[in-house]
């Protein structure tokens, strides 16, 4: 490994407000820690009662959907990508290709913080795949395979 690649980085919301299209209530990443370029990083998602998904999902007692586990997983991957590359700020958007090997382990429930431990497995052009962990202290809650493609708007 080289000393460029072995540097930690971080990235706090503005950061990802300029690399991600999404925003609340859809951006689901509240920042990334570990940052190893492309190939690593570690999002991170505060989980509120007062997030809507709660509402409906479930009342009496809520737990954060399997869903949105993979979609914050997907969010990390992308933002890791585009900042790798440089391409954030431009009118892009990264799309899902795949989400395979999915699996969910533990419910997850307002007060936890959710850690998305992203691992680059390949890159082909604008396409990169990567394995995710989703865990709350230390646990494995979900993990899964995504694949995405960044492209211009």
């Amino acid at each position: 490994m080289t000393e460029a690649s072995s540097v930690l980085e971080a990235a706090e919301i503005a950061d990802l407000l300029k690399a991600l299209p999404h925003r609340y209530p859809f951006l689901l990443v509240d920042r990334i820690i570990g940052i190893r370029g492309d190939e690593a990083g570690i999002g991170i998602k505060n989980v509120t009662f007062n997030e809507p998904q709660f509402m409906g999902h479930f009342p009496g007692r809520p737990v954060f959907p399997g869903v949105l586990m993979i979609e914050g997983m997907a969010q990390t991957a992308g933002a890791l990508c585009l900042m790798a590359t440089g391409m954030t700020g431009q009118p892009l958007q990264v799309f899902f290709l795949t989400i395979d090997k999915a699996k969910f382990r533990k419910p997850v429930i307002p007060g936890d913080t959710i850690e998305y431990h992203m691992q680059k497995l390949t890159k082909k052009k604008n396409m990169w795949w990567f394995r995710g962990e989703a865990k709350v202290a230390g646990k494995i809650v979900a993990e899964a395979e995504v694949g995405a493609m960044v492209a211009a708007q």
